[in-house]
């Protein structure tokens, strides 16, 4: 089957089994208890599944990355045997999770050991909440068949003995950015400069935090913290077992498929939340009132327009609303489609990615700026994190409001839309409150 060597699956009929049974056992006992590689998707409007170990995993990278990993899934599929597990639901069924990096070829090293270019995990265990109940999937190697069942009882006896008491944060004892400050103008200035030019019309710099923490770090228990916060985001985490996650509650779909029907969001231009119902109401005003927002956020709802419309979709429009979270307030445009053709999500997500909300328009020279002025690899910053399954079905998140975290530091990343009359000052007082989601979680 396939491995961590970058070649795509090659796999006969019938080569791996799975069995699906409903339990009472929580995700955060699986986070907790099992090793390997460990993958949570935890959606506000979906079926929330954990992942952990693996059975299979489909690794890519360079310019054909997500036809590679949709190749290596085809022949993943067509060896499953799910025979066993036909009186589930669909979203109960195996599916495979992970992600794709900002850039096709992500450079090597820290943060960002073990993340290549995309990366996608049968796992061998997955919790998934669906039709009112807790169902867990073993997968394995059609040899272990005769042992699936002893196996899955097993799983969940360690599950029911694992201890879903949180942890309390971990606490920061040091912050540093990168860039800083005067990094920062220098990066803003080179950007309008080059929208003055004409070679931009919008582009994304990020910057890093690095927070060294006072105690250790605890993946579960910053997911749950995420929850009680941020309940309208998608939170996910990705963790291959190699001493780095990556995870984070992003408010930004990227793209859902179900049969035919498509929705995504056009989420781009921002403000803070005021202390007061009027001051929040008047900080809305301002945000939709704004010349350089409205233009900012009309770029990204054309982008994404264009990028389904040139895969054969019927594009509709929705209004466009403030969408307040509980630290900024956005400019949000939902997105529907309808699919002439079957189109599968990869095809959809490579369409999509990067979106201007995160790369720049025209998205080539974006790229090319934001890998030349960036003091750092974005890894999977910003990238496309989520699902598939066997029909071609899944959903896909935009990995903003994230970081990476090893045993003593925790990496954040946020960005901000550079325009013609983008002014640094307000750019850089913009960024900090897209680290709130992540830090107040550590602290």
């Amino acid at each position: 089957m396939a491995g961590r060597d970058g070649q795509e699956a090659v796999a006969r009929p019938g080569s791996l089994v799975a069995r699906v049974e409903p339990v009472d056992v929580g995700f955060r006992s699986a986070l907790r208890a099992l090793s390997g590689p460990r993958l949570a998707w935890l959606p506000p409007d979906d079926p929330p599944v954990v992942g952990c170990g693996e059975t299979a995993t489909l690794t890519a990278a360079g310019p054909d990355r997500f036809a590679a990993v949709r190749r290596g899934a085809e022949a993943l599929f067509a060896s499953l045997d799910l025979s066993g597990s036909t009186r589930v639901p669909a979203a109960a069924q195996p599916r495979l999770l992970g992600g794709f990096a900002f850039h096709d070829e992500p450079a090597p090293g820290a943060p960002w050991n073990g993340f290549p270019g995309a990366e996608f995990v049968l796992p061998r265990v997955q919790l998934t909440r669906a039709a009112g109940r807790t169902w867990l999937a073993l997968t394995a190697d059609a040899d272990e068949a005769d042992s699936l069942a002893a196996d899955l009882a097993d799983v969940e006896r360690r599950l029911a003995a694992t201890s879903t008491t949180g942890s309390p944060p971990p606490g920061i004892t040091a912050v540093g950015r990168d860039p800083d400050r005067a990094g920062w103008r220098s990066q803003v200035e080179a950007a309008t400069d080059r929208i003055a030019a004409g070679d931009l019309e919008k582009v994304v710099l990020a910057q890093t935090l690095s927070a060294r923490l006072r105690g250790a770090f605890r993946l579960e228990d910053a997911l749950a913290r995420l929850g009680d916060t941020y309940p309208s985001c998608y939170r996910f985490a990705v963790d291959p077992g190699l001493g780095a996650a990556f995870f984070g509650a992003t408010p930004e779909r990227l793209v859902r498929r179900r049969g035919d029907r498509v929705a995504t969001d056009a989420l781009a231009g921002s403000i803070g939340r005021g202390g007061s119902a009027a001051a929040d109401d008047r900080l809305a005003a301002a945000l939709e009132a704004s010349e350089k927002v409205r233009r900012e956020h009309a770029v990204v709802v054309d982008e994404i327009r264009r990028g389904l419309e040139g895969v054969g979709a019927e594009v509709t429009l929705g209004d466009r609303t403030v969408r307040k979270l509980s630290n900024v307030q956005h400019l949000d445009t939902p997105v529907s489609a309808r699919l002439r053709e079957p189109t599968h999500v990869l095809d959809l997500v490579e369409a999509l990615h990067p979106t201007p909300a995160v790369g720049g328009r025209p998205p080539a020279a974006a790229g090319r700026f934001i890998a030349d002025v960036e003091p750092f690899d974005r890894g999977w910053y910003a990238a496309p994190v989520g699902w598939f399954d066997a029909a071609g079905d899944g959903t896909f998140a935009v990995a903003i409001r994230s970081a990476v975290a090893t045993a003593d530091r925790v990496t954040l990343f946020a960005g901000n839309g550079i325009v013609a009359d983008s002014d640094p000052d307000e750019e850089w007082d913009e960024l900090q409150l897209k680290y709130r989601p992540i830090l107040d979680q550590l602290r």
